[in-house]
């Protein structure tokens, strides 16, 4: 028997019950984010195609293997599902001008798109928070960036979550690593497994983070990439590092990490959780001077951050830190002809006035919709009928307390509601 169209693979439906959890989340994600003066920014879902290729670098795993990317025969323009949010926050800043008047702190939020194998913690629709500091330099963003991270995890409960930190310099101090790593890379060829040995020449600086562990035995004999970097890299990564420790923020020094983007410069970093498994990576991000410049854009210094959504929820529900559901103040009954048009009116006034109220629908007997209206958590039922009617009146029964039922003022409910929900609550 067939079981009717489902959800494209990856693709995850977000029911009630696990949306009031993505709910909280996002709020209080916001209110963080307008604590630390960063403005929203929105995007479009779809870009040209041509965006990733010059920014996420054509040579990625990304950009190779995982776009969402089709050929709009009507407009003869090549179109891609956003894999990632910088990229289209750096084009909508050069489109804008954004920087016109001085730099900017930025952040958006929503889906993103990847063709990938889906396990957990990995889908091929995604959901992100992406932050992005434009226009500034030096390791004092950076430092920014970073403790900001640390102190949403405290906010949010979460613990063992590590920060693994890394500089990589700048393009022409890699040029020359990247020179002598192929050669090492080269000479331990036949220990490479196949992923190792198609980055060799294309992208060898991404073989520095496989997880094969005889790849990572390789790429533990390879030179040091600290040892490449000038002095000016240097000074930026250890003023970085002196002001982490003047926050208290502890990090684990990653020589390996290089991030799966191109356009990184300088620093990089990811924020790591065990509890995830394989795809622990909660958070990650660097500096990209060069992106500007490199998608047709005034050179401008630039630093940010994506979190991945789903992960740091499931983080949440695994800590027990899923909020309750609000449950309705007050259920509105109907039972006679003329009930339904006065249990309306009675509902938006009070809805009106601020208080949360779920309406019957649907009729049935008056016992079949007290027993909806109990099964609602509602704190007050509020009933409605021709005897009420007449006398221009509402009857209010407790749900949660026992108190005798009784009768208010049409022209008084909204107030009297307003007293019987406190004497329900307390």
């Amino acid at each position: 028997m067939s079981k009717g169209i489902q959800a494209v693979r990856g693709m995850n439906d977000i029911l009630p019950d696990e949306a009031l959890l993505w709910r909280d989340f996002e709020a209080r994600v916001e209110s963080w984010l307008e604590r630390y003066g960063y403005c929203n920014i929105r995007m479009p879902l779809v870009e040209h195609t041509q965006l990733f290729r010059r920014a996420i670098g054509e040579v990625t795993d990304i950009v190779e293997k995982e776009m969402y990317a089709w050929r709009d025969e009507l407009n003869g323009e090549d179109l891609t599902l956003r894999p990632e949010g910088t990229a289209s926050c750096v084009r909508a800043a050069i489109e804008h001008n954004l920087l016109y008047d001085g730099p900017k702190r930025l952040w958006y939020s929503g889906p993103m798109y990847r063709h990938e194998r889906p396990q957990k913690g990995r889908y091929r629709q995604f959901h992100q928070y992406g932050v992005e500091a434009l226009g500034f330099e030096g390791p004092d963003v950076d430092a920014e960036l970073i403790v900001m991270c640390a102190a949403l995890w405290r906010e949010l409960g979460l613990q063992e979550i590590r920060l693994e930190l890394n500089t990589i310099g700048s393009p022409e101090e890699r040029a020359r690593y990247r020179a002598d790593l192929v050669r090492h890379l080269e000479a331990n060829v036949d220990r490479l497994d196949g992923d190792a040995r198609r980055r060799m020449h294309t992208n060898p600086m991404r073989v520095l983070d496989s997880k094969n562990p005889q790849v990572r035995e390789v790429v533990a004999g390879a030179p040091p990439l600290m040892g490449y970097l000038g002095d000016q890299s240097l000074a930026h990564f250890d003023g970085l590092k002196r002001l982490l420790e003047a926050a208290g923020v502890s990090f684990v020094l990653n020589p390996r990490l290089v991030r799966g983007l191109d356009y990184y410069n300088l620093t990089v970093f990811e924020w790591i959780s065990e509890a995830l498994g394989a795809q622990g990576t909660v958070c990650g991000g660097g500096r990209y001077d060069g992106l500007f410049a490199q998608i047709g854009g005034k050179p401008a210094p630039a630093a940010g951050f994506a979190m991945g959504n789903e992960r740091l929820i499931a983080l949440l529900r695994d800590a027990a830190h899923a909020p309750s559901a609000r449950v309705p103040d007050a259920y509105v009954l109907a039972h006679g002809e003329g009930a339904p048009h006065y249990a309306l009116a009675l509902a938006e006034a009070l809805r009106a006035a601020g208080f949360s109220v779920v309406q019957h629908a649907g009729g049935g007997s008056f016992k079949s919709q007290m027993k909806k209206a109990d099964a609602s958590g509602a704190w007050v039922a509020l009933i409605v009928g021709d005897d009420e009617i007449r006398a221009q009146q509402i009857s209010v029964k407790f749900l949660r307390r026992e108190e005798p039922q009784y009768s208010v003022g049409r022209r008084e409910a909204v107030t009297a509601f307003g007293d019987a929900l406190k004497r329900a609550k307390s």
